[in-house]
């Protein structure tokens, strides 16, 4: 495929060599040439005096419009880049397209050159041709939708007609420059828009060589070769107007003032986006994500509103909790005294000093909780299989069904020939390209699937080590306190209370400062695989990033879920997460269980780095935006140009999208993995993307430049990543319930083990504890002052009993119900989501009705215009052969 584009291309530059048109405004000269760049041309300076406005999209001509900017600088290795410039700039000639040179003495900094490319019309044609840009051939027949009852009711959230629909509707079919009378050309300068224009510019920069024509070397070829060794040290497409206020030229769109006015401001927060001016500016793939970005944020507030109905059951709820009054109340929590949560430095403390947190659990771990954790698993099966008829329905509005990976894309990546040496025959471009040998690709992904076990594993024994010496460290300051006075102290710190906070805070900032140092490691490992292809490399890099972010800022909250508490033993014989030399002895859960320190760490995490993500992206970029702002406003338009203008604008990098998609797969990774343990996350999601839609609109239309169009048919491999989070978001929440949650103890005791025959939770606390002989615990784990007896939370035979300190049958019989209750919440959800991905079709009747319309309607066009076309060829013919045998009668008369 790449070669047969590369045979059309090099048919399209031949066919192209030598055409170009001249414009001439009055005297003011012409383009300047590869030749005469350093010559000032007649009138130009004079014009430039007089104030000419060159804050425009077109050349000096005024007609020709500049698709494309190129800026360098002199250096000292400049002779070489001039070289490679001249032959550059040579071969995009030969290629058809014009070219118009900006001296440095004309710029702002009086040492940047600016080159402005324009690509004529036949330059378009032939490569619209080659890329099969779908383009309009008639206008659409079908009917708008009805208006729905009601829908004045949304009339506030709109936004004027013209700007969410920007172009009527069309049926489109792929370009064919033999046909050019098929398709509705009205204006040649402006068919193509200039989204399509950059597209194909930068097709034939990527792919434009820089070597003489004696000399042809494979590698170098393309702009992205020439921007990595500094010939040029920018390329990027133009805007087509300052943000802040419409164009002059009244040819010019003003798209970017219409996107800040309606679409990047806050104030616009509560209104739909225009996504098809979006799309037409941007092009497709920026179109996609924010579509992805704007139906995500609007099932949220589903989630929210739930949540918060959970939310406030639980403090609702909050006088009838029995279990907190019974641990706070002085005769029964007061008089229950505990084992020491460490050894030798920690005391006894009472259990009333877990007050506090047993309230606060209830909040969130209630009979409400249950519902709302399966309503989650329910609701993420919604807003994956609503996106793909989303999804569906963009794919038809904007042209991208039978759309294939761009070449750019499935295109070798230079690195890849670099590296492999090796070559061999393809069968079906039957020829020679370099390929990686199947010992060396098994080597290579052996050592990347090392490092990132390695990294993956020391992440998480990180996190746990630190933990366990964090709750000893805090555990020990409080053992000078007698055991009178734990109740007051406890009662605002608890060594739990405490390692859980900052536990959360400190893991927080390692998460920050282990993002940057996961990046660098994710892409060297990527490129010690060397992918051969783009689209490879961007899916291998997503991949790794995803692993090394999921383990980055999921790993501490799946040790409290799922470990801590787990593994405890009981008294005389303490279980050591490292074996006893350590002494760091596995972390407790307080009686009221885990779910709250869970709730504490998503809260921190989470909440920590949406506010870490927005003042990165929006008050940082705010403070260079006023400054440039200052700088562009002070400026005459006169003398700042629109393409010096452009250039003082952050550049949009290749994975800019990468990192908008990475930040909200993991904010959507906590709202379902962990949902059921803080049921507001969806809440702190929900107002974090409504500040994010607009934060990263506000970036786009003004802090960068205007990035190459891209297409996209999909959100590419972040659907198959959120799949996977989303049926792994059934398993935990399951096991949340179930083991971290003291949700199913509760039940048993209220429906198994209470006393008498009214169904109470009275007597809970002192049934969910086990004593414990102190004068039998060992030395080692003896404190340095203690009272007997002790107890500890588990379910084990009390001292004195033939089985002594092992498991009672009430454990079995909780372990028993916490299995069936995962088996049990598991299927329902799963037998739910399969039934409502069955009985909700990817792609809407609707548009498979149209896609099927328009399919028919271009076979149908194409039949009648070639018939057409036909009759046409034979009329001629036909009246050509009667003219002839006119004449020849006429010629015999006149004998």
């Amino acid at each position: 495929m790449s070669n047969t584009l590369d045979s059309q291309i090099e048919d399209g530059c031949a066919v192209l060599t030598g055409y170009r048109r001249t414009f001439q405004a009055g005297n003011n000269g012409s383009i300047n040439s590869i030749s005469d760049r350093g010559t000032q041309l007649p009138g130009h300076r004079e014009i430039d005096k007089l104030g000419q406005n060159r804050d425009s999209v077109y050349f000096r001509d005024g007609v020709r419009r500049i698709d494309f900017v190129l800026s360098y600088v002199d250096d000292k290795d400049g002779d070489k880049k001039a070289e490679r410039r001249r032959e550059f700039e040579a071969n995009l000639e030969k290629a058809g397209l014009e070219l118009e040179t900006e001296d440095k003495s004309e710029s702002d900094d009086r040492k940047t050159y600016y080159l402005k490319i324009h690509a004529p019309w036949e330059v378009l044609a032939t490569y619209a041709d080659v890329l099969k840009i779908k383009v309009p051939f008639k206008a659409s027949d079908i009917p708008k939708a009805r208006e729905v009852p009601l829908e004045w009711l949304t009339h506030p959230f709109r936004l004027p007609d013209n700007i969410m629909r920007p172009e009527p509707d069309y049926f489109t079919a792929p370009f064919d420059k033999s046909k050019v009378d098929f398709f509705l050309i009205d204006d040649k300068d402006t068919f193509f828009p200039p989204s399509t224009r950059n597209r194909i510019v930068y097709y034939i920069l990527t792919r434009c060589p820089y070597y003489k024509e004696d000399r042809k070397e494979k590698d170098k070829t393309g702009i992205n070769r020439l921007l990595n060794n500094g010939t040029y040290t920018s390329a990027y497409p133009l805007h087509d107007c300052k943000y802040w206020k419409k164009a002059q030229d009244m040819q010019c769109e003003s798209e970017r003032y219409h996107l800040y006015k309606y679409w990047a401001r806050f104030l616009c927060f509560y209104k739909e986006q225009p996504l098809n001016l979006i799309k037409k500016y941007y092009g497709e793939k920026i179109g996609i994500y924010f579509a992805w970005l704007g139906f995500y944020t609007e099932m949220l507030f589903f989630a929210a509103v739930m949540g918060v109905i959970c939310f406030v059951y639980g403090v609702l709820s909050y006088e009838d909790n029995i279990t907190s009054k019974e641990i706070c109340d002085p005769k029964i929590g007061g008089m229950i005294v505990m084992c020491p949560l460490c050894d030798k430095k920690c005391s006894y403390w009472k259990l009333n000093s877990t007050c506090l947190s047993s309230w606060q659990s209830h909040l969130f771990d209630n009979e409400g909780t249950v519902f709302f954790a399966i309503f989650m698993g329910i609701w993420v099966t919604l807003f994956l299989e609503f996106w793909k008829r989303r999804q569906a329905r963009l794919e038809y509005e904007w042209d991208l069904v039978d759309f294939e990976e761009e070449q750019q894309q499935l295109q070798i990546r230079p690195e890849y020939e670099l590296k492999c040496t090796g070559r061999r025959l393809n069968r079906i471009t039957q020829e020679m390209e370099p390929y990686l040998p199947f010992p060396s690709k098994c080597a290579r992904f052996c050592l990347s699937g090392a490092t990132v076990l390695f990294w993956v594993m020391a992440c998480i024994m990180g996190v746990i080590a630190y933990r366990l010496a964090v709750y000893a460290a805090f555990a020990s300051i409080m053992k000078d306190s007698p055991t009178s006075k734990i109740q007051l102290v406890g009662s605002l710190i608890t060594p739990q209370l405490a390692t859980s906070v900052t536990a959360s805070c400190i893991n927080f900032v390692i998460i920050l400062i282990l993002n940057f140092l996961y990046e660098h490691v994710a892409i060297w490992i990527t490129d010690m695989e060397i992918p051969k292809t783009h689209l490879e490399y961007e899916n291998k890099l997503t991949m790794k990033m995803f692993m090394f972010q999921f383990v980055n800022y999921y790993s501490s909250c799946f040790y409290v879920a799922f470990f801590k508490g787990k593994f405890v033993g009981y008294p005389g014989n303490y279980t050591y997460m490292f074996g006893k030399w350590s002494k760091l002895r596995n972390e407790e859960c307080a009686p009221g269980g885990c779910l709250i320190e869970l709730t504490t760490q998503l809260l921190i995490v989470m909440a920590g780095k949406q506010m870490v993500g927005n003042v990165q992206e929006a008050l940082l970029p705010l403070l260079r935006n006023w400054w440039g702002s200052r700088k562009g406003r002070s400026h005459p338009e006169s003398t700042y140009s629109r393409w010096e203008q452009d250039h003082d604008l952050q550049n949009f990098s290749q994975f800019g999208l990468f990192y908008e998609y990475l930040e909200m797969v993991i904010q959507f990774g906590f709202i379902t993995l962990f949902v059921a343990s803080f049921p507001l996350a969806p809440l702190l999601a929900l107002f974090n993307n409504i500040l994010e839609v607009r934060v990263d609109a506000w970036k786009f239309t003004t802090q960068f430049r205007r990035p190459v169009a891209a297409k996209s048919r999909n959100i590419g491999a972040w659907e198959e990543i959120l799949n996977v989070v989303a049926i792994l978001s059934v398993v935990t929440n399951a096991f949340i319930m179930a083991f971290t949650s003291d949700m199913i103890p509760r039940l048993v005791y209220l429906y198994a083990y209470h006393p008498g025959d009214e169904a109470t939770m009275r007597g809970y606390i002192t049934n969910s504890l086990s004593l414990y002989n102190i004068s039998q615990i060992p030395e080692s784990n003896l404190p340095e002052a203690g009272e007997n007896p002790s107890c500890y939370r588990d379910y084990r035979y009390p001292p004195g009993h033939e089985k002594q300190y092992t498991h009672n049958m009430q454990f079995w019989h909780i372990l028993a119900a916490k299995l069936a209750f995962i088996i049990i919440m598991e299927h329902v959800v799963f037998v739910v989501k399969f039934f409502v991905a069955w009985l909700i079709p990817d792609v809407p009747t609707e548009v498979k009705a149209r896609i099927k319309r328009e399919r028919f309607l271009v076979q149908e066009y194409l039949h009648n215009y070639e018939v057409e076309k036909l009759k046409m060829q034979l009329i001629r013919y036909f009246n050509i052969i009667k003219l002839n045998n006119s004449l020849k009668n006429n010629d015999f008369g006149v004998c």
